[in-house]
């Protein structure tokens, strides 16, 4: 039985929250290694304040992977740097999130978010082929035979036994396809996501 709890987040709260973490994830490698280590593990820690770099504690760091082909790559920050200066190009994303929405009212926020929705998925849809990871509906029953893909597909609710598993699909997940970013020419600055503008 479910109860909703004293200090519940609104939906605007939410989408707010959501954005924030998003950008924060892929701007801090470190932040999403906890966050993909919170997921696996269903935990829910509290995330660091933002500009800070948090490291897992020693007790819940996982263990190293065995030798294998798959070499870890190291992260750049261009790519996802341009990313971001696309979204706040089309959709203001950056201004929505920087900005103090604690005295908006719910409908203001709401008109804000349509802007930020639409511009943001137009750059989206531009740049990014997105296709979901499973091709059925969701609702549907589906089968997981023995040796799937772990990193595609989370499994929820009561986990128990081998596979193959049984179950309801209760999201189809997403998958990047194919990536558009334009190419940085060189000398440019990808730290700077929009430059100031002054009007003479």
């Amino acid at each position: 039985m479910s109860r909703v709890a004293e200090h519940d987040l609104s939906f605007f709260a939410r989408l707010w929250l959501a954005l924030t973490i998003a950008v924060r994830i892929i701007l801090d490698a470190a932040l999403a290694r906890l966050v993909q280590r919170t997921v696996e593990r269903g935990e829910a820690p509290a995330l660091p304040p933002a500009g800070l770099t948090l490291e897992a504690p020693a007790e819940i760091e996982a263990p190293a992977p065995p030798p294998s082909a798959t070499t870890a790559r190291p992260m750049t920050h261009d790519g996802a740097l341009g990313l971001l200066a696309l979204l706040q190009r089309e959709g203001r994303l950056v201004d929505f999130l920087e900005q103090d929405i604690a005295t908006f009212s719910d409908a203001e926020i709401g008109a804000a978010a349509r802007v930020v929705h639409e511009g943001c998925r137009r750059a989206l849809l531009a740049h990014l082929d997105i296709v979901h990871v499973r091709g059925e509906a969701e609702g549907s029953t589906v089968t997981l035979p023995e040796g799937f893909d772990a990193e595609s597909i989370k499994l929820t609710g009561d986990v128990r036994g081998a596979a193959p598993y049984r179950g309801v699909l209760r999201h189809s997940g997403w998958r990047v396809r194919q990536v558009r970013l334009p190419e940085q020419v060189e000398g440019h600055d990808a730290s700077i996501l929009s430059p100031a503008e002054v009007e003479l």
